[in-house]
């Protein structure tokens, strides 16, 4: 998994990046909703940086967390996957379907209603299974939740999505303005285990996006094209 623009980068290199900041005295924003760092100089942006997600920042610091516990959604309309990690380990995960889509437009039912309304018979079990499909992902969720002191939370769920998931029957454990749950940075195709599986190793790295300005300031870190071991399944 590759966030667009962006490049994984080892710590040693993040060692170097704080210490120009520390030595030039750079503006640096740390963004919660993103858990990312903006760095600066003269109010001009050099650089935005996505910190591993198992590190907290606290007091301009970066700190890893002991205990690090997460949970991992992503929802696409028919497929998604729910997983949690403990300590690097997949210590459980499930892989959700619903018939969701509409054979002949390739839609789902969801976006059929916004712009056509309600039809017949088809239309109806597609709805259900989309009930069906929302409970049973947040039923899952909350097993995490009261088995397991979650870290974070990462969601990727579209907009379109977003009422249908929490406004469900069965409510998620959280809610989307919560300051323990993240947006994940990543595009899914499917929302498979495969994908599930990637993400977790990503989300350990730092990711690096340069300005114009960044890359001939951060010359050593813009040069450098090695990318961290654990990479070869993105």
């Amino acid at each position: 998994m590759k966030i667009p623009n962006y490049q994984p980068i080892h710590f040693e290199q993040w060692v170097i990046i704080d210490q120009r900041i520390q030595k030039e005295g750079l503006g640096i924003e740390y963004v919660p909703e993103k858990h990312q760092l903006e760095i600066s100089k003269n109010h001009q942006l050099l650089a935005k940086l996505y910190l591993p997600w198992d590190h907290d920042w606290i007091k301009n610091e970066l700190q890893k967390i002991e205990d690090f516990h997460l949970a991992l959604l992503a929802i696409r309309a028919g497929q998604a996957f729910a997983g949690y990690f403990h300590q690097d380990q997949l210590e459980d995960h499930k892989v959700f379907r619903a018939y969701m889509v509409r054979q002949k437009q390739g839609k789902s039912q969801i976006k059929h209603l916004k712009t056509k309304g309600k039809s017949r018979a088809g239309s109806r079990i597609r709805l259900a299974e989309t009930a069906r499909f929302f409970n049973e992902i947040n039923e899952r969720l909350q097993d995490y939740s009261e088995k397991f002191p979650i870290s974070r939370w990462g969601i990727s769920c579209s907009k379109t999505l977003w009422p249908y998931f929490f406004n469900a029957e069965v409510s998620p454990p959280f809610s989307p303005k919560q300051e323990n749950v993240l947006s994940l940075p990543f595009h899914y195709h499917q929302a498979s285990f495969e994908e599930l599986q990637s993400s977790y190793s990503a989300l350990l790295n730092f990711h690096l996006f340069l300005s114009a300005e960044g890359k001939d300031f951060f010359q050593e870190i813009s040069t450098t094209n090695s990318e961290p071991e654990d990479d070869e399944n993105w």
